[in-house]
């Protein structure tokens, strides 16, 4: 059973402190650094809405990050197995937060991502590379730990040619 438990960590430090205690809410910085073994530190803060840097990356960017990458390589691997050859992958994600029953939480995050199949592809293989995108998405496993909608706009593209997938609601 344990070959299904997997473990990550980091260790944050809150460097802010450099720049003085947390005396007031307006004044404290709020720049942290993220370190993971063996990988560059992460330059971190809190968005600027809430009085942090704008030039370092922001908790609330991360988990859109960490949605979208998620949903990348579980599409890659998916395509990969299914045969199908793409060549190129971008995606335009972001997310919402609102307040709700007195809580600031996300609400949505949409996922646009644009799938470059090579020239010459095959209409049937263009809708499996579509259709490929749902599959991705319930075996993502950032996806799968959330507790808010996630939504997919596929755009599947064969060089000149473009085909907007319907939008499709998931989770």
């Amino acid at each position: 059973m344990t070959e299904h438990v997997h473990r990550f960590a980091c260790h944050t430090t809150w460097i802010g402190a450099a720049k003085g205690p947390t005396s007031s809410y307006d004044s404290y910085s709020r720049e942290m650094r993220v370190d993971v073994d063996g990988k560059p530190a992460l330059a971190v803060s809190s968005t600027p809405v809430f009085r942090g840097d704008g030039a370092m990356h922001n908790p609330e960017e991360l988990l859109v990050v960490a949605l979208s990458t998620c949903h990348c390589l579980s599409y890659l691997a998916l395509a990969a197995r299914a045969g199908i050859e793409i060549v190129a992958y971008e995606d335009a994600a972001s997310g919402v937060m609102e307040k709700v029953e007195r809580k600031v939480r996300f609400t949505s995050v949409a996922l646009r991502p644009t799938v470059t199949l090579a020239k010459g592809t095959d209409a049937a293989t263009m809708e499996r590379a579509r259709a490929l995108h749902q599959q991705a998405h319930e075996v993502c496993f950032i996806a799968n730990s959330v507790n808010f909608p996630v939504s997919n706009d596929p755009q599947i593209v064969v060089v000149d040619q473009v085909v907007s997938a319907t939008a499709a609601r998931v989770r």
